[in-house]
């Protein structure tokens, strides 16, 4: 749950940045938070306390914020926002 709800607040935490280095730092922790999320819904699925139907739903959704969120840092590695 904590690192399920981090994506979203590091995400607005870097909308409001200080700066491009300031919103790099935040994607980043933001990408490292969906990763982590990933991790903790394959280990709820595999102990089977989530049905598997509902967390393969919520695993691609998971997969596509990822893929959002390293297509954003790959941009700002780029630009040189790093």
């Amino acid at each position: 749950m904590r690192s399920g709800t981090s994506i979203g607040a590091n995400v607005e935490e870097a909308i409001g940045g200080q700066n491009r280095k300031d919103f790099t730092a935040k994607i980043c922790i933001a990408y490292k938070e969906a990763r982590e999320t990933m991790c903790w819904l394959e280990l709820l699925e595999e102990s089977f306390i989530l049905e598997a139907q509902f967390a393969d739903s919520i695993k691609k959704d998971c997969k596509e914020i990822c893929r959002i969120i390293g297509k954003i840092q790959i941009t700002c590695n780029k630009r040189g926002d790093v």
